[in-house]
């Protein structure tokens, strides 16, 4: 599931977020997907948010703790309309034509944007805030994240490093795994742009240094039967090479919470 949401979010296209100011800000918020979720909990008042999605309170989600007891609402329209929103928040949530939908019904949506690299994501952040209503919040994630990178602790060994997940897919340049591994100091052993499956014929006989394991806890993101990941030359990376686990809630939806797998990336292997 993990995987079809990246591809989900890669498909979303950023919007400008609805301006608003102190006095109207949204106070009936509604969420629709999980990665949505991550900002509104994060950003907003809890007596401010009507709903967030089912997704908001599992594990795969970072704000998973502060969604305990909150309201669910599936994305589907008749479900979202009767709560009577003032503003709806989704990536992909409600499907493509979502947005266009809400606002035909008159509900203004704030979409959360796609970002490749981690100067993207701090805009994104900060357009998020904006659309509901917390600028400043938005300011204080966004100066905190700065901070955390100029006082990483960045790897000079410039180890080659294979990002790989349970489903054995991997990300080369131009992706958000790739801004972080180059973040924390590391080479991606993927050369490739984009997400592909796990370089299988490669790694019979080039091995990367590190690996780093996003692995996401869930019975759902285990490999399968045709996984690449149950292949023995899948199976050794794991067994033979220094493994960085990586939560998958720092890893998906591209907000803050990527400063934590930057920073276990650059802090290396557990001991």
């Amino acid at each position: 599931m993990i995987l079809l949401v990246g591809l989900c979010l890669a498909a979303c296209s950023a919007r400008d977020a609805p301006q608003v100011n102190g006095t109207d800000r949204p106070s009936r918020i509604v969420s629709l997907d999980y990665c949505a979720d991550q900002f509104v909990l994060k950003l907003a008042d809890r007596d401010r948010i009507l709903a967030v999605s089912p997704d908001a309170a599992k594990d795969f989600s970072y704000m998973h703790a502060a969604a305990k007891g909150a309201p669910t609402v599936r994305p589907l329209a008749e479900d979202v309309l009767i709560l009577k929103p003032d503003l709806v928040v989704r990536s992909y949530g409600g499907g493509p034509n979502a947005a266009a939908f809400f606002e035909q019904a008159g509900v203004p949506v704030l979409n959360v944007g796609w970002a490749g690299d981690i100067p993207s994501v701090m805009t994104n952040i900060q357009s998020m805030a904006d659309g509901l209503g917390e600028p400043e919040r938005g300011e204080a994630l966004v100066t905190d994240m700065r901070a955390r990178l100029d006082a990483l602790n960045v790897r000079s060994d410039q180890k080659r490093a294979l990002y790989l997940t349970p489903a054995g897919v991997t990300s080369g340049p131009g992706s958000l795994i790739h801004a972080m591994l180059v973040a924390a100091g590391l080479t991606n052993f993927e050369e490739t742009s984009g997400w592909r499956a796990i370089p299988l014929e490669r790694l019979a006989y080039d091995q990367p240094d590190v690996v780093v394991a996003a692995f996401f806890g869930s019975l759902a993101n285990h490999p399968d039967a045709w996984s690449p990941m149950n292949h023995p030359v899948a199976q050794a990376q794991l067994s033979d090479r220094d493994v960085v686990p990586l939560q998958g809630a720092w890893t998906t939806c591209g907000g803050w919470f990527l400063m934590d797998a930057i920073e276990a990336l650059a802090e290396g292997t557990p001991e």
